[in-house]
């Protein structure tokens, strides 16, 4: 939706701003080969990516006798056969989260995943809902899975997922994200005073090309939609939204 605007921006400036068309035009041609190509995209990628730059291994992860891993919503999409499925990064959280879990139950200590998401898409079913039987055939138990399947952005995953886990008082929290999102949730989950260990799920790995791709927008697009979040979240708490 950040590139549609901004292609409607210069739509807007090319009908208003007569005498200077072509210069508009220009920049706006330029502008889009460059986040298509890469060029643009990818330096807004890393910087999104900043500080979380490597995946993330079960040996980072400290097992306490309680343990929760809280695995973020990343969409859902219909497959060639019109399945609503996790979308790739999103299930490539669904992978790691549970791994960890098996691991944390080979330590010996109670072991609990809450998925977050709701249905911010619209589809006929909420993320956590979509993302549950994944988990489940990946090992997790039915009675340590926690659905929490109303929350549309980043900063209600937060909100949501602390009121599950702060009347317990979990000793230990991994949040489980992509390196590009890490950061804005990060940010929420602190705003909620839930203290969360980081486990970058996967890490993108952009590449400027000469003719413009379609990953270069959808880096792009991602790059844009976390820098935009962040900085919203700082104006919220700011002016005490958040």
């Amino acid at each position: 939706m950040v590139l549609i605007t901004l292609l409607l921006l210069f739509f807007a400036l090319f009908a208003v701003w007569r005498q200077r068309r072509r210069a508009v035009a220009t920049v706006c041609i330029v502008l889009f080969w460059a986040l298509g190509a890469g060029w643009l995209s990818a330096p807004l990628l890393h910087f999104a990516q900043r500080g979380f730059e490597e995946k993330s291994t079960p040996q980072n992860v400290h097992f306490a006798s309680r343990t929760t891993f809280v695995l973020l919503g990343g969409g859902t999409r219909y497959d060639d056969d019109k399945r609503l499925v996790p979308k790739r990064d999103a299930f490539v959280r669904i992978v790691v989260t549970a791994e960890l879990y098996r691991q944390c139950r080979r330590a010996g200590g109670a072991c609990r995943v809450i998925v977050s998401g709701g249905n911010p898409q619209h589809h006929e079913q909420a993320e956590a809902d979509n993302y549950a039987p994944f988990l489940l055939a990946r090992g997790v138990s039915a009675t340590d899975l926690v659905r929490e399947n109303e929350s549309l952005d980043t900063y209600q995953n937060a909100r949501n997922v602390a009121s599950i886990v702060q009347p317990e008082r979990d000793e230990t929290l991994v949040l489980i994200t992509s390196a590009y999102h890490m950061h804005r949730a990060l940010l929420a989950f602190n705003a909620f005073g839930l203290d969360a260990q980081a486990f970058v799920s996967n890490v993108r790995q952009p590449k400027a090309t000469f003719f413009p791709r379609s990953r270069g927008f959808i880096d792009a697009e991602t790059a844009l939609h976390e820098l935009v979040g962040v900085a919203r979240f700082y104006v919220y708490r700011s002016l005490r939204v958040y």
